[in-house]
């Protein structure tokens, strides 16, 4: 027989009672974590959210109570009152902050049954993740879930008292908007009313927030759920949490203070103190250094070791003395065997005629002036690994890879890195992200306890392209999005880039763009630029992307008619919540940090969604369902 809460109020949580409760009535209330029969006497471990306080039922005080206390199981909820009592110094239980005290009961409440779970929350060996995420309620009350939700709560909330306290504005932006296919996927959401008509849930507030800067609110910010319809990875959900801000008359710096200082706060809400203001790279530093645009600076950079050999040495190796000979650095790595160090060669993805040596000790052999060169150059100890990538003689390929996407792209040709020494760079980089994913576990690159783990290298890329230029359709894209705007000093390249739209060598591809993306230990936590405020150069750019006014009208005219009417200049940025959650918890997914996660196929696994609709609701819509094929 269940019983009823009735007027029973708790009066503590479980995971608080300490010694100096001892004496102290109590009512706690939670889950059987684990119950252990020792005939006239019965410990129950009750949970909460808090912890767990072991509670004492003994046959010789109640027996009532004990003969209730035996149909316990786990996972039932239940109410205790009773005496706070000090353990014995031999039974005092270190592992958990209650282990000193326990609750003697002098009245049990049997508030709910549970069946047996297909896991357990106190199970250390945990079951696959499709199971967990089936029942994720059994899994949310899992220890370390408890913890990551909790966190997540903490950095939200002081993220918000922070810029709250800097004069912003947290203001709701729609959930229902137009489609602007830019970009990835909409999801599309049909309207009953307006037949044949879609909205469409927002991939980010973004034009919204500009017209909030337009209407006068010069400091807004929103932690915002935005949706985007695309494949998904361990550090991506198809809908997710971003910080979203936005201020009137900044300049980059301005809004580099604003992220560095909630950040800060963030991550002393989670024990972690940070430095600012934090560094900053140039884009192609950046792809120069580090062979892409979002570098772990936890790993040692690029060098460039040609000087090391001679002409002749080059000539030798096939390596063409006009691109960079870059030397990968892996720290701490030991002494490999042959067929680890075979296995490296598999690792590496050529770009645009690149090539690997990744047997540094016969190039030694051979070379032995140029790798002690080498050696000193790079600072090199005798653990460390040494991988060397360069361009071939043989190769006549001038194909070059987009930084951000690692695909075959046009490079910006007018800039500080050639699209034949971009090849390099992006093979390189791969390749040194591989090395050290490769031996980090092993060797303890990024595997460190202690202070050591707390090694968070925050790092402002800025200065990216304005545009890139896509092969396949023979057009430029807007490198972030199209209401970034350029560098003043290179409006006179976009005026006389929209003329030769159809080229990729375009003057459109020196054109730098005032966006910057903060990284942090290889992560991009999030992109921001300063805005085009003015409608001419909204223009430009729609035209520069292919589009004409006609379509820009239709996709934009709303907002483009908003800059009309006295817009002050704006810039902003968001940055994933998610994200920020999962490194300071130290999960290996965002789904660890997130309450109620999609599985990788894009399906909430414990509702059962996305389903079927029934036939009565696609005609009220007017929705007719084809096969694909």
């Amino acid at each position: 027989m269940l019983d009823f809460l009735g007027d029973l109020r708790r009066t503590h949580m479980c995971g608080t009672l300490r010694p100096a409760d001892a004496g102290k009535k109590a009512v706690l209330m939670g889950w059987v974590n684990k119950r252990r029969d020792l005939g006239s006497l019965i410990f129950v471990d009750l949970r909460d959210r808090t912890g767990v306080t072991q509670v004492v039922i003994n046959a010789q005080r109640d027996a009532a109570i004990h003969e209730k206390t035996e149909a316990l199981r786990n996972e039932y909820v239940i109410a205790v009152t009773g005496t706070v009592k000090l353990r014995d110094t031999s039974t005092v239980n270190k592992n958990i902050a209650t282990g000193e005290v326990e609750l003697v009961a002098d009245e049990l409440r049997i508030l709910n049954e549970s069946k047996l779970p297909p896991f357990l929350p106190s199970d250390t060996a945990l079951t696959n993740e499709e199971t967990r995420l089936k029942y994720r309620y059994i899994d949310l009350r899992r220890e370390v879930m408890q913890f990551n939700i909790e966190l997540r709560h903490k950095v939200a909330k002081a993220i918000r008292d922070y810029l709250s306290a800097q004069g912003f504005f947290e203001i709701e932006t729609p959930f229902m908007t137009r489609s602007t296919p830019e970009g990835a996927r909409d999801y599309l959401v049909p309207s009953r009313v307006q037949p044949g008509t879609f909205y469409a849930l927002p991939q980010s507030p973004q034009l919204f927030k500009q017209i909030l800067m337009i209407s006068g609110f010069d400091k807004y910010f929103q932690i915002v759920r935005c949706f985007r319809d695309e494949d998904l990875r361990a550090d991506r959900q198809p809908e997710f949490t971003q910080i979203d801000l936005e201020m009137s008359y900044p300049q980059p710096e301005r809004v580099w203070e604003v992220v560095e200082g909630f950040l800060n706060a963030a991550f002393h809400a989670a024990g972690v103190e940070i430095k600012a203001p934090f560094p900053r790279m140039d884009y192609d530093e950046a792809i120069r250094l580090y062979g892409i645009d979002k570098p772990d600076l936890r790993l040692p950079a690029f060098t460039d070791v040609r000087e090391c050999f001679t002409p002749e040495n080059l000539q030798e190796l096939a390596i063409n003395s006009n691109l960079p000979l870059i030397a990968i650095r892996t720290p701490k790595v030991g002494e490999l065997s042959r067929k680890e160090r075979d296995d490296i060669k598999p690792m590496f993805h050529p770009k645009g005629g690149a090539k690997i040596f990744e047997d540094f000790k016969r190039i030694a052999n051979k070379f032995p002036e140029a790798t002690a060169a080498i050696a000193k150059k790079t600072a090199m100890e005798d653990s460390d690994l040494i991988v060397l990538v360069g361009g071939s003689t043989q190769a006549g390929s001038t194909q070059t890879i987009s930084a951000q996407t690692g695909l075959p792209a046009a490079a910006p040709t007018n800039r500080k890195v050639t699209p034949q020494e971009l090849a390099i760079y992006a093979s390189a980089g791969l390749l040194r992200l591989s090395l050290a994913q490769k031996y980090a576990d092993r060797h303890g690159i990024f595997n460190k306890t202690g202070d050591d783990a707390k090694d968070f290298r925050f790092l402002w890329v800025t200065n990216f392209p304005m545009f890139e230029w896509d092969d396949a359709d023979k057009r430029w894209n807007a490198a972030h999005h199209p209401f970034t705007s350029p560098h003043e000093e290179d409006m006179p390249k976009l005026e006389t880039g929209v003329e030769s739209l159809n080229d990729p060598q375009s003057p459109l591809s020196a054109v730098r763009a005032l966006a910057y993306d903060v990284v942090l230990n290889g992560t991009e936590l999030g992109s921001g630029s300063i805005r085009i405020h003015r409608q001419d150069v909204q223009s430009r750019i729609f035209r520069a992307l292919g589009m004409t006014e006609e379509e820009a009208r239709a996709r934009f005219g709303f907002f483009l008619e908003a800059l009309e009417y006295g817009t002050p200049p704006h810039g902003g940025i968001a940055l994933g919540l998610d994200r920020i959650v999962m490194i300071l918890a130290g999960a290996e997914s965002l789904r660890e940090v997130i309450p109620f996660p999609k599985t990788a196929r894009a399906v909430d696994l414990m509702v059962d969604a996305p389903t079927p609709v029934s036939a009565a609701q696609l005609r009220e819509l007017g929705i007719a369902i084809k096969d694909k094929g």
